[in-house]
Order: structure tokens, then C-alpha cells, then sequence
């Protein structure tokens, strides 16, 4: 039974505190809504504890940021309070204007408005006396000798903890407090934090005075420099050829970049040279590559296409092959000795990323941090100017941080503890300062208003949704909320809602069956591949679709409910070397046939009415149509296109431009092919929008778009500071 007490008291306890819906178990550090795990990472649960132990009284600003950071934190403190704030509505589903749980007090602080109770943490069972031994006298001897051994044991785990607390003492040295400090570098709050879903890796690097990154100007990505004196910025100029840079690398003597382009969907592209200092930039003869960085000797560049590595010169000659590898490589960068090179590998049919290890020629690659953190999340590793330290970012409890490698040392060491995401880290050219990327991002549903030519909030039950599907009937939608990837349904008005599926599963998309009885959609568990699943609209009976060891992607009904079409994922999602193509699946038998002609094509969309399935080629620069009358495909735009998603009158089609520039959502009509132009980036008024996914249409044939946004900067720690010697 729960009683209403001070939670402080009882947070001591490791209590389960009680809250509407919510279950808080404070020890552990975990969030329950209804008996499902509600995501939410470690930062912003600490602040929710700390309202949940003073419920009913207000807690200022000052005292979350004492207890939360200290006194020798130097953080964007305002800004990464609110985000923590920010997440924690999320989770449970609250908001500013009309809160539930969290109120806002203007210039005072938060107030943990609804009633809490708590239930002390169960207790573990001492085992119950064996009956059989209940009169048997034990000797004495044999007492003293367990008696003996117990204290043994006891007196060698205080002597290694007292060895292990030395060491650890020593390795921080005596100022650890200082192991904290982070300064601000930058102060735009528009670097890129970039996506990893579609290998567009944070990425940042330094001539010594200068730091170089991606950043963000009304929703499109440009190169930026800035000064790491005064975090002064200003824009690199960049060739027309390259819409959204990506940086690679910088040669070891700072005048050279090496660029390649993200907004595409061919998942090697053309690799590009631009000097630091101004000047014409030039295009690597003859080299596709997905990422790059320079040699030791400054003046061959180490290039990795697929699973291989390879060294060219830097106008093109004498290709060689340099490794080959079990996934594509990333963040290659040599230790300053030049004799080893560590790199991330991303695994392309998972998706997860690790650390790896290389000699100077290629030869004995092995994984760093083999079942250190499961599944795998290293990432974009770099070294001090001296070899000593190697620095990476690894995601934990929901969280990016940088962590650190050192010389002996068996285990990383954690460097920063939030309250922001932190990754893409970088050193000094000289000592052991290191730069990195502060991110607090954010994402909101948004509705196209053809009258205002804006996208406008959706609604609060949405307002977090990153897709959302509706029922033939209208009355009924099921989204995936933006922040754990759960599926949710309810009706059109926000009522009876259900969280279809829990974590570890990790939805992506979905469509309604016909009748509403059934959600088809597409998703994973962490390393695992992309699978269809089935589950009741009621949230029984969940279950995979097919058992291939595959990626199966974008699932849709037949108009009868009987059969499902689906594709494969494109080359950024996985699968770069297996052919693609549209397959059907007999939802009672689960016998699958292939649709001729559909090889290189992916991501099919059945019509209402049945009549016709649109898919996309794989270089997502053609939108195809295949009869089911007439069993033929044909061509039905010719340019860039992603998502496509049908009117409800199955007359035209809706699809996003991704790869432009301008992001446009365009409407081509059945059967004469014209396009005409609906909205685009412009029409989102947001100063840090990154961009926007098209996330369907409403029963109204308005688009839907989750925009993401995001406010990052570059901070600094000094290493040598931390680590005395």
C-alpha cells in the first residue's frame, strides 16, 4: 500500500514513487508508465527526482544547477536546463501551458505540482533455513574455518578496493572537481550535429587556431570557421556541386580540407579539397568515397569506398588498396607517431558503430572495446598532440558523451556527465585541450496551412510524433513518438490512447490495415535488422511478418488486407551490396513473390484503391508506378524524391525533394504525371530548424512534417589540467 510521505526521505531508500499513470524508481534511475518503461535519459531524470523530492515546493533555478553541475561547471546552463525540462514533459506526456505535472514559475524555478506517493524499494529475501540441516550441530572447528575464509575474502576485497581507490586518485589527481570545467567555444548555437540514422557523422577539426564545422543557416548546412580565441564564426565558401558539406579531415599541416556532400542518396560521393586559407576548391579526380582523411605524409589521402580502404594522391594517382574491412569506415585518423590508425566502423546492416584499430599498412584490424557497451555505439575518435590520450564520444542511457582512452589503461574513462549531448571530439594540435559538440536537440509535428503558407503545430498529443499513419475510416491514428521510437494509437481526437510496442523495439514506420483491425509496421531491436511486424489495433498479438535474416522495410496493404507489399532499406540504411527489390507477402500464408520488374527500386506505397504501388529507385531520383491491372511499370517523375505518400482519393501522389536544397513537398496527379509544387523549407519559420521529414498526410490531404531542431556549439576541456603527471 502507498502512502503520501516526503519523498526525500524515501529517495534514500531507493523508493518507487508514485505519480498518475508514472512509476518512478529513484535508485535505479528508471521511468514506468502503466508497467512500460518510459524512455528517459539519465540528466533529465535527475532533475525529475529532484522535483519529485521537494513535490509541492518550488525549486529554484540556482539550487538544480548546484546540485545537478556544481560551482565549476561552465555550461550553457539555461539552455540545458530547459531541455532537460523539455524532456521530461515529453516522457510523461505534459506541457508548459498546461501542465499536469512540471509548473513553470517565471524567474523562480519548477514546481512538481501533482499529488506523489511512494513504495519502499522490495527488499531482498533473506533464503529461508534448509529444514533438513534445522538440528544439525556444525563443529566448531569448521565454523572457525568459515568464519576465517569469509574474513580472507573481506580483507582482499578492501585491500584491491583501497588499490583500485589509490589508482583512481592518482589518475585524476588531487583537483578532480576540476575534471568538469567545460567552456564554451562558439556561441551561434547552429552547428550540425549531424544524423548518424543516414551516416552524416558530427564532424569538427582545428588548424591550431581555427575549428571547422558544418553549420546550419535557414535550415541548409554551409562550412563554417571560427576563431577559438573569441568563437568569432564566418562562412567558408563552397563550390555550387556541394549542397550540404561534410567535413572529412584536415592534413596535418592545416591548409587542407577534405569535403564531400551529404544531401544525397548515393551513399559514396565525390570527394573534394578546399583550402583552409581561401582559394579555388578542387575535386579528387576519380575517387567516390563516404569518408576521407589524409596520410601521415600530408600529401596522399586514405579514402574508404564500401568496405575498403584506399590511398590515392591528392590529384587522383596511383590508386592502392589499403585494407578491406567488416563494415564502412569513418573518422579514420592516425596516431601522431603515424604508425597506428583507429577508425569507427558502422555496421551496415545494424547500424552500430565501433571503434576499431589498424597498423600503418593495413594489416592486424581488431575491434578496441570488443563487449565494453552493448550493442556497440563508439564513435569519432582523435588523439592528443602527444599520443598519450585518445579521446571518443559513446552513447550511453540515451545519452552521447566523451569518454577517454590512456596509456595501461583497461577501461575508458568518462569525461562529461551531460547536462547536453556531447560528441564529435577533437585535440589541440599541441597539449590536451580537446573541442567538441554541445547538442540539445528537438523535434516537432508540424501541419502544412495552405491559406497561412506555414506549417503550424499539429496538436498536443502530436506534438512529439516524428510519423503518423491514419485509418482508412479517418477516426483512428497511430504515430511513433519522437523521443523512445515507441508506436502509439488513438482516436483522431487524442482519446484512448495505447502504447502499442516498448523498448528495446524501435519503430520507424507503419500502415493501417484496411479494416483498422491491424498496424503493419517496420522496426528493430538495438544491433539487430530492420523486420515488419504485425500487431492488433487493441496492442495483442504482435508478431514478425516474415522470418528472413534481412532488412525488410516499408510495409503496405493490400486493398483487400490480404497481402502486403514491402521493399528493402537503401545503401545509408544498410545492405549496400545485396540487390533490392518490391516483393509481396500473403499475410495468412506468409509465401512471398517478387514483382518483375521491380529490381533496384525500394520503399513501395499501395493505393487506396489498389490500383497502382509507387516505389522509388534506389538513387531516389526517379518516382515509378506499376499497374496491378496491367502488370507494368512506368516512369512518373523524373527528380528527386522520398517518401512518397497518396491523397486518400488515390488521384495523385505526395512526395518530399530530400535532396535539394530547397526540401520541397511536391503532389503529382494521376494519370498525366504533372507536378505541382506544395511547400518547402521556407515555409518553416523556425531560426534553428535543421530540416524536416515528411511524416504523411492528414485525412485532409495536408502535409505533416516533423521539423528538427537543434541548438549546438563547440566546447572545450583541458585534459592536462585533469591529469597531471
Amino acid at each position: 500500500m502507498s502512502t503520501t510521505v516526503n519523498v526525500s526521505a524515501a529517495a534514500k531508500e531507493g523508493a518507487r514513487v508514485h505519480f498518475g499513470l508514472f512509476e518512478a524508481h529513484l535508485k535505479t534511475g528508471e521511468l514506468y508508465r502503466s508497467g512500460n518503461r518510459v524512455r528517459l535519459q539519465a540528466q533529465p531524470f535527475r532533475v525529475l527526482t529532484i522535483l519529485l523530492e521537494n513535490a509541492g515546493d518550488v525549486v529554484s533555478r540556482e539550487e538544480l544547477q548546484q546540485r545537478l553541475w556544481g560551482k565549476n561547471t561552465v555550461v550553457d546552463f539555461e539552455h540545458s536546463l530547459g531541455t532537460a525540462i523539455n524532456k521530461i514533459r515529453d516522457a510523461l506526456g505534459d506541457s508548459a501551458e498546461n501542465p499536469r505535472f512540471i509548473e513553470t514559475l517565471a524567474k523562480r524555478g519548477y514546481r512538481f505540482i501533482a499529488p506523489v506517493s511512494f513504495a519502499p524499494a522490495p527488499a531482498a529475501e533473506a533464503p529461508a533455513p534448509d529444514p533438513s540441516h534445522a538440528s544439525t550441530t556444525v563443529p566448531s572447528r569448521r565454523r572457525t574455518q568459515a568464519q576465517s575464509a569469509a574474513w580472507w575474502v573481506l580483507g582482499l576485497c578492501l585491500a584491491v578496493g583501497i588499490v583500485l581507490g589509490g589508482a583512481i586518485f592518482w589518475f585524476f589527481g588531487r583537483n578532480h572537481a576540476q575534471s568538469l570545467r567545460i567552456s564554451r567555444v562558439t556561441f551561434s548555437g547552429r552547428i550540425s550535429p549531424g544524423d548518424s540514422f543516414l551516416e552524416d557523422l558530427p564532424a569538427t577539426a582545428t588548424d591550431g587556431t581555427r575549428l571547422y564545422f558544418p553549420e546550419l543557416e535557414n535550415g541548409q548546412t554551409t562550412l563554417a570557421q571560427a576563431l577559438i580565441a573569441n568563437g568569432e564564426t564566418s562562412t567558408l565558401t563552397m563550390p555550387n556541386e556541394i549542397v550540404a558539406p561534410l567535413l572529412g579531415d584536415i592534413s596535418p599541416d592545416g591548409s587542407k580540407l577534405l569535403i564531400r556532400n551529404h544531401i544525397s542518396a548515393e551513399a559514396e560521393q565525390a570527394l573534394w579539397i578546399v583550402p583552409t586559407l581561401g582559394g579555388a576548391a578542387r575535386q579528387v579526380p576519380g575517387v567516390l568515397a563516404h569518408d576521407a582523411t589524409w596520410m601521415p605524409d600530408g600529401t596522399h589521402i586514405l579514402y574508404a569506398n564500401g568496405n575498403a580502404l584506399s590511398v590515392v594522391g591528392e590529384n587522383g594517382e596511383s590508386p592502392q588498396h589499403f585494407a578491406a574491412l567488416q563494415g564502412r569506415a569513418f573518422w579514420m585518423r592516425w596516431a601522431p607517431n603515424g604508425n597506428i590508425l583507429r577508425l569507427t566502423l558502422l555496421n551496415s546492416d545494424t547500424h552500430t558503430t565501433s571503434l576499431w584499430e589498424l597498423g600503418s599498412h593495413g594489416q592486424n584490424a581488431h575491434q578496441l572495446l570488443p563487449g565494453w557497451n552493448t550493442p556497440a555505439s563508439e564513435c569519432c575518435g582523435s588523439w592528443t598532440a602527444d599520443g598519450r590520450y585518445f579521446v571518443f564520444q559513446s552513447r550511453h542511457d540515451g545519452s552521447n558523451n566523451i569518454w577517454m582512452l590512456h596509456p595501461g589503461g583497461s577501461a575508458p574513462v568518462q569525461l562529461t556527465d551531460g547536462p547536453l549531448d556531447y560528441q564529435a571530439p577533437i585535440t589541440a594540435r599541441s597539449g590536451h585541450r580537446i573541442f567538441f559538440i554541445g547538442t540539445a536537440t528537438r523535434s516537432e509535428l508540424l501541419e502544412y496551412s495552405p491559406p497561412d503558407k506555414s506549417f503550424l503545430p499539429l496538436g498536443e498529443t502530436l506534438r512529439t510524433a516524428n510519423r503518423v499513419a491514419f485509418s482508412r475510416d479517418g477516426k483512428w491514428m497511430a504515430w511513433i513518438s519522437n523521443g523512445d521510437s515507441t508506436l502509439w494509437r488513438s482516436r483522431v481526437d487524442g482519446t484512448e490512447q495505447i502504447q502499442l510496442t516498448a523498448q528495446p523495439l524501435e519503430a520507424f514506420m507503419m500502415q493501417w490495415s484496411p479494416d483498422g483491425s491491424q498496424i503493419a509496421f517496420m522496426a528493430r531491436e538495438p544491433g539487430k535488422i530492420w523486420q515488419i511486424y504485425l500487431i492488433g489495433s487493441d496492442g495483442g498479438n504482435l508478431h514478425r511478418l516474415l522470418n528472413e535474416d534481412r532488412n525488410q522495410a516499408d510495409p503496405d496493404w493490400s486493398p483487400d488486407g490480404r497481402k502486403i507489399v514491402f521493399g528493402r532499406v537503401p545503401a545509408l540504411m544498410g545492405e549496400p551490396a545485396e540487390s533490392k527489390s518490391i516483393s509481396l507477402v500473403d499475410v495468412a500464408t506468409g509465401k512471398t513473390t517478387m514483382i518483375p520488374g521491380s529490381q533496384g527500386l525500394f520503399s513501395p506505397r499501395w493505393s487506396p484503391d489498389g490500383r497502382y504501388i509507387a516505389a522509388l529507385s534506389l538513387d531516389m531520383m526517379s518516382l515509378m508506378l506499376y499497374d496491378t491491372d496491367a502488370h507494368r511499370w512506368q516512369l512518373l517523375v523524373r527528380q528527386s524524391a522520398a517518401d512518397p505518400v497518396w491523397a486518400t482519393d488515390s488521384k495523385s501522389l505526395f512526395f518530399h525533394t530530400y535532396v535539394q536544397k530547397s526540401q520541397a513537398i511536391y503532389r503529382v496527379t494521376l494519370p498525366n504525371g504533372k507536378s505541382e509544387h506544395v511547400a518547402d523549407l521556407r515555409d518553416l519559420h523556425f531560426a534553428d530548424v535543421l530540416g524536416y521529414q515528411f511524416a504523411g498526410n492528414t485525412p485532409r490531404n495536408t502535409p505533416l512534417v516533423n521539423a528538427s531542431m537543434s541548438t549546438a556549439n563547440v566546447y572545450s576541456m583541458d585534459l592536462q589540467e585533469e591529469h597531471p603527471r
